[in-house]
């Protein structure tokens, strides 16, 4: 890992609808050729072979610590007993459905189309992303990774807003942005950088569902103020802030501090090696190079392509813990300088792509 400077003349405009969005698309940045390791055939239609054994099995786990931690938290409310299960359950909820929602939208968690729609409707709700706009949203992501003025999931920005990453450590602004969004969709209203990348035939569904959460939401605060009671909020709503620490820890780590406006994934993405338990809560998303770059293999064949293709990709970060040693110092180093990033060394073996992207030259590497 070695770390990149380059001088821009203005700083990143990561509006959809801006200056960097008009250069990505002028530039060649937007819907370009993104570099892939080479994969025989037969190996890669058997990866991605979709399957609903492992995705039911793992969906059963995932329900029944729903059931038991919320079945907890009834019980033993008003006592700290109920604090355990209130963890589990909060991190089941805030954040285990972040990579649900996600794997479903691909469509690869399970074979059965209809129960990839069942999970992804359950797993939005339950984060707080409109199932209409966060479909064509990922979308985007694929197509354009990163690359400033066409992603709208980048997040973090250059230079990086601190404050707000530990506030959503908490999923403060998250929620607070994510129930505004809802407001105005239920109003009526596509904003102007939803308008870049919903397309028009899909715009009214988007306003149906948030309609559909409004008055959820809307019930269930008038539950608890009917019972005098906090337990219904903290069994709907109030989980997507006190449970999505676990969610915006390992998201940070997917792209954090690496490069923006490249077309590899394997220097814009990070894969890092993690504990079973966050791995079956982040559905084994931290193999994140991987997913980025074959996004239609399943969840739960990212380990074998990992095996198969980790020749050719940066070696991957061996814990959490060393993901943050790396990624917190260069977020201090872009306060004061934006262009900073760290450069994912590649292995002998690997195959360089687009030679540019490569080379030691820091302007030519950080900006493309």
């Amino acid at each position: 890992m070695t770390a990149i400077t380059s001088s821009a003349a203005s700083p990143r405009d990561y509006s959809l609808t801006g200056r960097d969005a008009r250069l990505a698309v002028e530039n060649g940045l937007s819907a370009a050729q993104w570099y892939h390791t080479d994969v025989p055939r037969k190996q890669m239609k058997e990866l991605m072979q979709r399957s609903d054994q492992p995705a039911i099995r793992d969906t059963i786990i995932w329900l029944a610590a729903f059931v038991v931690s919320a079945a907890g938290a009834i019980w033993f409310w008003g006592s700290w007993w109920c604090v355990p299960f209130l963890f589990v359950y909060g991190t089941l909820y805030g954040s285990s459905t972040d990579s649900r929602w996600h794997e479903c939208g691909h469509g690869t968690a399970f074979r059965t189309e209809w129960m990839n729609d069942a999970v992804y409707q359950f797993a939005c709700f339950m984060i707080m992303r409109n199932p209409v706009t966060w479909r064509w949203s990922h979308t985007r992501h694929h197509t354009d990774t990163i690359i400033v003025g066409r992603d709208p999931e980048i997040a973090v920005m250059r230079p990086p807003d601190l404050l707000r990453v530990v506030l959503n450590f908490f999923g403060i602004l998250d929620a607070w942005h994510a129930m505004v969004d809802m407001v105005r969709n239920a109003a009526g209203v596509i904003s102007a950088a939803e308008k870049t990348f919903i397309p028009e035939q899909e715009q009214p569904k988007a306003i149906r569902v948030a309609r559909i959460w409004l008055a959820i939401y809307l019930a269930t605060i008038a539950l608890a103020l009917y019972l005098h009671s906090w337990l219904p909020l903290m069994l709907v709503g109030l989980p997507r802030l006190y449970g999505a620490w676990h969610h915006v820890m390992t998201g940070l780590l997917q792209h954090g501090g690496l490069a923006d406006n490249v077309t590899d994934h394997r220097l814009n993405s990070r894969t890092v090696l993690m504990n079973p338990i966050s791995r079956f809560i982040y559905w084994n998303m931290n193999y994140h190079v991987e997913h980025h770059m074959f996004p239609m293999v399943p969840y739960h064949a990212l380990p074998k392509l990992h095996e198969l293709i980790k020749h050719d990709l940066p070696t991957p970060t061996p814990s959490i813990l060393a993901g943050y040693r790396e990624m917190i110092p260069a977020f201090l180093r872009q306060l004061r300088n934006e262009d900073y990033f760290l450069k994912r060394a590649l292995p002998p073996t690997a195959k360089p792509y687009r030679e540019e992207l490569h080379n030691d030259n820091p302007v030519a590497a950080a900006a493309e």
